[in-house]
């Protein structure tokens, strides 16, 4: 019974601490939360950013152009081939009249295209082969198996016109550098800011502490123990960050909100708000926690460092 009455004292001391210093307590609280939404902010880019990829790389496939001379028995020996491949997901086959109309569909808005896609009288395309892989880095040996068969010159490979796979690579490539660049650029300030509010945190807990120096060498005195010094700073710094964490939920609804339908336009299909909403709990739990563990980190140590000095 002793202990949840000291508890309870603590917990007092500690809020009767926050409201005293209200200023003192402001500023630490804006400074966490800048810091929290930062947190926050980075883990709705990073899942959009992963979003924008994932998409990009669902579109990536090897496609295989063929000779308008090759028949339809090599362009399947070679789709055999690529079957057997432990690699390979699936194999589309695309005919000649098949890539003709593709190449109309695509280019309907163009008249001087089509026109003198009319006037050759003829298909100038040949068939095609849409080669899907089971993991994304098997692509690259697989544009590899095919760039073989056709510089070899031989068999089914002499009727193989291109392999298109390295621009869409590169392209995937820088993304992926722009992503991670991104988000270590992120990480980095999501820690300089994190150290300020540590900073900002500990000199107010420490301010806290000398302006009741007084009643804390009492308190020394008739022997309290270290936790009952200790406790109501840590409860203070807890608040600090349970204070920030709050405001920063609070402000993300109306920012998502804001920011979802121009980010499923711009991403595709990653709707800010849909994931804010979806994934509430997990962001409430990081803002939440990283707060309190900012504020708690600031307040153990600056009163661990008063109790030795």
């Amino acid at each position: 019974m002793p202990f949840w009455i000291n508890a309870k004292r603590v917990a007092r001391y500690g809020v009767a601490g926050f409201v005293r210093n209200g200023f003192i307590s402001l500023a630490a609280v804006v400074i966490m939360t800048i810091t929290l939404f930062v947190v926050a902010f980075l883990m709705i880019a990073g899942a959009a950013l992963s979003s924008t990829l994932s998409q990009l790389t669902d579109k990536v496939d090897v496609s295989v152009y063929f000779t308008t001379s090759a028949t339809e028995e090599q362009v399947f020996d070679v789709r055999r081939s690529l079957e057997a491949l432990p690699e390979v997901a699936s194999v589309s086959y695309v005919s000649r009249d098949q890539a003709l109309a593709d190449f109309r569909e695509r280019h309907a808005n163009d008249q001087l295209t089509i026109q003198a896609l009319d006037e050759l009288g003829e298909n100038p395309l040949g068939s095609a082969l849409e080669v899907r892989a089971k993991e994304t880095s098997q692509y690259e040996n697989i544009a590899k198996y095919l760039s073989a068969q056709q510089e070899s010159g031989t068999g089914a490979g002499a009727v193989i016109e291109k392999v298109n796979f390295y621009q869409n690579k590169t392209a995937i490539d820088r993304l992926t550098n722009i992503i991670e660049t991104s988000r270590t650029l992120g990480f980095a300030i999501a820690l300089i800011l994190g150290a300020a509010s540590v900073l900002i945190a500990f000199n107010t807990i420490r301010l806290a502490i000398y302006t009741s120096r007084d009643e804390i060498g009492v308190m020394n005195l008739v022997g309290a123990n270290r936790w009952y010094v200790r406790g109501p700073f840590m409860i203070a710094g807890i608040l600090y960050g349970i204070s920030a964490g709050v405001v920063v939920l609070l402000l993300l609804y109306p920012v998502t909100i804001w920011l979802g339908p121009g980010s499923e336009k711009f991403l595709g299909t990653f709707n800010v708000f849909e994931y804010f909403t979806s994934q509430f709990p997990l962001i409430f739990l990081v803002v939440m926690g990283s707060g309190i563990a900012l504020g708690a980190l600031s307040s153990y140590l600056a009163v661990r460092r008063y109790l030795k000095s």
